[in-house]
């Protein structure tokens, strides 16, 4: 093999080492750039697919949500029937009456407590209340009985600041009577009752 000059072979060398760096110099200031913004436009495609995705996906559950939306509203029109609206007072007495009529329970008095006011009884919630204080004669376990069914049968109301003290009255079938004081707290329905086709 013919020996090269040291001269040629230097400038051999030197004519390598300045292709490397260009070659180094592409890769650096071309190639790699232009792969970084080739793997920033996959990331934004597959943010941008996924946003697509999801987009499509509550398009396809507008349907149900919105099914949803009406059993709630139902469900609160149900919740909202039994609230006081109107003359507050006179709708809440009979909303009592009306309930204490399966019970052998003797309410002799209904004592409004003002007009309605904000509630106090849970946090936020957009409705006022109303409060009235009943008291009667009733014997013990149809009292209890009264006062757990009322308050699980009208979500919207509270019974209060119950006050029991021995009645001098007895039943018929001998059993002491007990005398008692309580309020009931409503929350006032804003618009009246709402029936459950129609909210």
């Amino acid at each position: 093999m013919n020996k090269l000059s040291k001269e040629k072979r230097n400038n051999l060398i030197l004519v390598g080492i300045v292709v490397a760096a260009i070659i180094l110099g592409l890769w650096f200031g071309l190639v790699r750039s232009q792969q970084d913004d080739l793997r920033t436009l996959a990331a934004k495609k597959t943010a941008d697919s996924d946003k697509l995705a999801q987009i499509g996906d509550t398009i396809k559950n507008s349907k149900k949500m919105e099914s949803e939306l009406s059993a709630v509203s139902n469900q609160l029109a149900v919740a909202e029937h039994d609230m006081p609206y109107g003359d507050l007072y006179l709708s809440l007495v009979n909303t009592i009456r009306k309930f204490s009529a399966g019970y052998d329970v003797q309410i002799a008095q209904f004592t409004p407590n003002g007009s309605d006011t904000p509630v106090n009884l849970m946090p936020r919630v957009p409705y006022r209340q109303v409060t009235v204080t009943i008291s009667g004669l009733a014997r013990f376990h149809e009292l209890g009985k009264f006062v757990a069914d009322f308050e699980n049968k009208i979500p919207s109301a509270r019974l209060i600041n119950l006050d029991l003290s021995p009645a001098s009255v007895t039943s018929a079938d001998g059993k002491e009577k007990l005398s008692f004081k309580l309020d009931i707290v409503s929350l006032v329905a804003t618009s009246g009752p709402r029936s459950a086709n129609n909210p």
